[in-house]
């Protein structure tokens, strides 16, 4: 393995502390996955450098998926460290990623951090099923975040109509844990007088672009819950239920899209999870520990980029490209282009790791 390697893997393990092949083997699938933006094995086998043949090199990548077991909390760690959230609490995105490969359903629930317009992945589940979680999967993981960060470090939960339900917003408002959560328009609530009504019937004279909070808590599944919704361009309704009043629970509630942002960089705008043909749950879970490393690197890389070279503003405010892509493109032509990577300041880029 190169000098890009041996450094990536130094720098890298002084958070992990793995066995150093181990390490290794991990840094030079890292720098593969960059250069070929794919996670189909035998692609990063062909992109991993040593002087080792093809064969050995995919034998040897297989080999780390199938037996090698990783702490994943120490990756939450790191993965909060880095990014200086170590210290202040954060919303948490929490959704779920699923797909097909032949007869096997590959499901992940993923809880995530937001942070400057995207999410950063921490903690995930692999659910051997199909279809969506369920409330003893979504408290699973919940618990694990708060047995490693605290209870405190939870300014509000984000998600989606999946996770709702008697049972996970009961929980929710035992353990006292903020959040902000759309809601189905026909989900059963009360109105100002007690009586029981679909929550749409609340905001029914919404025009579009139109929004209304409720000042008062409504009881929804045996809770007091506060309401809020938003008239969508589409004329639909978008409900948010919430366990206190909020200033602007819609604008809340619309940071949850980072983490959606999150799955397009690792899937089709990054790193193509979805070409991956490991199906056994405890090797995704590996793959996207790889995966979560390799986004966290890209976003800092784009963050110190940017500041260097602003990513062009185009003529409708927006950023032409984000801070992840911006950085992953960095990346990658410092690692494919070695003439570049002096003037690159590719040890500049490593050193954004630690």
């Amino acid at each position: 393995m190169g000098p890009e390697g041996k450094g990536l893997s130094e720098i890298l393990n002084e958070h992990f502390k793995w066995n150093k092949a181990r390490m290794m083997c991990f840094a030079g699938m890292l720098l593969a996955l960059i250069k070929v933006r794919t996670v189909n094995l035998m692609e990063l086998a062909c992109a991993f450098e040593g002087a080792a043949a093809l064969e050995s090199r995919y034998k040897r990548i297989t080999r780390f998926f199938r037996g090698f077991t990783i702490d994943f909390a120490v990756v939450a760690k790191w993965m909060i460290g880095l990014f200086g959230l170590d210290k202040e609490a954060v919303y948490i995105g929490i959704d779920r990623t699923n797909w097909r490969w032949g007869k096997s359903d590959i499901n992940v629930l993923m809880l995530s951090v937001v942070y400057k317009g995207i999410a950063l992945p921490v903690l995930w589940s692999l659910l051997d099923k199909r279809g969506n979680s369920n409330t003893a999967e979504r408290i699973a993981v919940m618990t694990r975040f708060i047995g490693q960060f605290g209870k405190e470090r939870i300014a509000g939960i984000l998600a989606d109509r999946e996770f709702v339900g008697a049972e996970w917003f009961a929980w929710l408002k035992k353990e006292r844990i903020p959040f902000c959560i759309r809601i189905k328009k026909n989900t059963l609530t009360t109105n100002s007088r007690g009586i029981e009504v679909d929550a749409e019937t609340l905001f029914r004279d919404l025009s579009v672009g139109g929004q209304r909070v409720l000042p008062d808590a409504r009881t929804m599944w045996q809770q007091q819950i506060y309401l809020s919704a938003l008239r969508l361009a589409d004329g639909e309704l978008l409900i948010v239920a919430t366990d206190r009043l909020l200033v602007d629970p819609i604008g809340h509630y619309g940071k949850r899209w980072q983490i959606e942002t999150l799955f397009g960089c690792l899937k089709s705008k990054g790193f193509n999870f979805e070409d991956t043909h490991i199906v056994k749950p405890e090797r995704i879970d590996r793959l996207l520990a790889l995966l979560a490393v390799a986004f966290a690197w890209a976003h800092k890389v784009g963050e110190w980029r940017h500041e260097e070279k602003p990513i062009r503003v185009k003529k409708h405010g927006r950023k032409a490209q984000s801070w992840f892509r911006y950085g992953l493109d960095f990346l990658r032509d410092a690692l494919l282009n070695k003439k570049t990577q002096t003037q690159h300041g590719f040890d500049s880029m490593l050193a954004l790791l630690t």
